[in-house]
C-alpha cells in the first residue's frame, strides 16, 4: 500500500477490525520508510450479476424490483416485509454463490417461488400466475392440485 506521506510502497498493518456496518475492513497501517501512520479500507469487489430476460435481453440484477413482484403476490397476506426482505436475502446469496455471473430470469422466478411457496402458499399461486403466464383456469387448476398432492404427500410422512 503506497504511502500518502512519502509515497513508500511497504508499509505493515498495526490493526485490522471491521467497521460498523460489516461491509469494510478498516487498516491502520505504518510506513516503514518515513513510519507515519494511515488508514485504508479493504472491501469485497463484486461483479454485477447480470439477468437474461425471456427476450434474451440482459439487464443488471436489481434486488429492488425482485422484492416489489414478491410484495404484490403478498398483498392483503399476513406477511411481514421482514420476511420478504429475508427471502430476497436468500435469493441474492443463491445467485452470489452460483459463481454464474448471467443467470436467466425464469431461474430467478424459480428461486422466488421456492421462497413463497415456504411463506404463504396464496402468495406463491399469485405469484406463479403470473410468472408462469397462466393461460386460463385448467392450467391454474393444475398446479393448485400439484400443491395439494405435495402437501398431503408431505402429512403422510
Amino acid at each position: 500500500m503506497k504511502c500518502p506521506y512519502c509515497g513508500e510502497l511497504d508499509s505493515k498493518v498495526i490493526d485490522s477490525r471491521p467497521t460498523e456496518d460489516g461491509e469494510k475492513i478498516r487498516r491502520r497501517r505504518e510506513c516503514l520508510s518515513c513510519g507515519k501512520r494511515f488508514t485504508t479500507y479493504e472491501i469485497v469487489e463484486t461483479v454485477p450479476l447480470m439477468i437474461i430476460k425471456k427476450d434474451r435481453s440482459r439487464e443488471a440484477f436489481d434486488r429492488q424490483k425482485l422484492l416489489g413482484g414478491m410484495l404484490r403476490a403478498c398483498e392483503k397476506r399476513p406477511v411481514s416485509f421482514e420476511t420478504l426482505e429475508k427471502a430476497v436475502d436468500n435469493i441474492e446469496q443463491a445467485l452470489l454463490n452460483s459463481y454464474e455471473r448471467e443467470i436467466t430470469s425464469m431461474y430467478i422466478g424459480e428461486l422466488a417461488m421456492e421462497e413463497l411457496k415456504k411463506i404463504d402458499e396464496v402468495a406463491y399461486v399469485r405469484f406463479a400466475s403470473v410468472y408462469r403466464q397462466f393461460s386460463d383456469l385448467n392450467t391454474f387448476m393444475a398446479e393448485l392440485k400439484d400443491m395439494l398432492s405435495k402437501r398431503s404427500e408431505q402429512t403422510k410422512k
